[in-house]
């Protein structure tokens, strides 16, 4: 049973909606910056769930749109970078890079300590490892279908997939609490304001004030970025080159608010601000409501178990490791939540976990440019060549 796209859109949006109700009401998850797509999210994918173990059906949903959403997110990313903020990202971004292939072979050590303890092999320690976790569900996909091809590992790519799924649940509940508990434990603040749209408040409602000439103008600026990226991505992928579709379109981002700075053309940010926060919600919320969730049902035991070494593992990592390498400082913190967010998930978890702090705290635009790039790029290529070397080892395919 496919569920159109409409449909999608419309459950995704009730999602939100009952997240953010949720997390008003119940003030452990907005005390802990648990993002709305998740506190919402997970009771209709559970809904979805119990519907198909009900009734037979297998639902799916179309998440087309969703594509799109994620980026159009990273398009207003783009677009609100300025060259003296990317420079000041850089020598993070190099000490991420660094940290995280450190963290990768912990967390293939990890997965393989348990898979030997539980009397399963070595191979499944890394489907439980880096290759679900901080490769996400495509990933897990690739190298389950190899496993099963070469190595006679059976039901690999289903193992992979429930997972990267249960990955993608513990990145959203637990990256934002660890950032929040950095931030207030070292007492931490954002050095920037909120750029924030004009509003006129009365009594308990909000009204936002946009300008339509500002809106369609960053909606332009929004639809050069994807369209002229997409020419960007055929043409390096003609070469050879293999990008994620949302990195070129960030790109472009950078080009274009750079460039109209460079010739004193003004640009107001608030309302880029504002699709992009739209943009981003709406894909985590398709995300969340359309996970697998009655795939886990097959192997709970062990996979709850996995999932709870890895988190403490990852969060261990993060606090002792991360957040002081790059200073102790609030840009830190948000990193290292999105660090969580896509060590045991996926970028796009990473950056939900930074929008529930930045929403509370403060901008850290340094964030928004490193876990990125980090996840969109640099951490794919760590992880194969991590997991290739370890099968080169010979242990692992005994």
């Amino acid at each position: 049973m496919l569920i159109n796209t409409p449909v999608t859109v419309a459950l995704a949006i009730i999602a939100l909606w009952l997240g953010y109700q949720i997390n008003r009401r119940v003030a452990v998850l907005h005390r802990y910056n648990i993002p709305p797509a998740v506190s919402g999210g997970l009771p209709i994918s559970a809904l979805m769930a119990l519907t198909e173990w009900a009734s037979g059906l297998e639902i799916r949903f179309d998440l087309q749109l969703r594509d799109l959403l994620l980026i159009t997110f990273f398009s207003t990313i783009g677009l609100s970078a300025r060259l003296r903020q990317m420079l000041e990202g850089g020598k993070a971004l190099g000490i991420m890079l660094g940290l995280a292939v450190a963290f990768l072979l912990f967390q293939n050590l990890t997965g393989t300590l348990l898979a030997l303890i539980a009397g399963e092999s070595p191979l499944v320690g890394l489907i439980g490892g880096s290759i679900s976790l901080a490769g996400g569900h495509g990933t897990a996909i690739t190298w389950g279908q190899l496993f099963e091809t070469h190595f006679n590992l059976e039901n690999a790519s289903s193992m992979g997939m429930t997972f990267a799924t249960a990955g993608l649940i513990a990145g959203g509940l637990i990256g934002g609490p660890i950032g929040a508990f950095l931030i207030k434990r070292n007492h931490l603040s954002s050095t920037l304001e909120s750029p924030g749209l004009p509003h006129v408040e009365t009594g308990q409602k909000v009204t936002y004030l946009i300008e339509l000439n500002s809106l369609l103008t960053a909606i332009l600026l929004i639809t050069l970025c994807f369209t002229l990226g997409a020419a960007v991505y055929d043409w390096v992928a003609g070469l050879g080159i293999r990008l994620p579709a949302f990195l070129t379109a960030m790109f472009l981002g950078i080009l274009l608010t750079n460039g109209l700075e460079a010739l004193k053309v003004k640009l107001d940010h608030r309302p880029i601000q504002l699709v992009g926060d739209m943009s981003l919600q709406l894909f985590l919320g398709m995300s969340l409501i359309s996970l697998p969730l009655l795939s886990l049902q097959g192997a709970l035991g062990l996979i709850s178990a996995v999932m709870v070494v890895q988190a403490i593992v990852i969060a261990v990592f993060t606090i002792w490791v991360i957040f002081p390498l790059l200073g102790r400082d609030y840009d830190a913190a948000c990193i290292s939540a999105g660090f969580i967010g896509m060590g045991l998930g996926a970028t796009p978890v990473g950056i939900a976990n930074m929008d529930a702090l930045t929403n509370r705290f403060g901008p850290s635009p340094k964030a928004y440019l490193v876990i990125p790039l980090l996840g969109a790029f640099f951490i794919d290529i760590a992880n194969a060549a991590l997991v290739q070397t370890l099968l080169g080892l010979g242990y692992f395919t005994q």
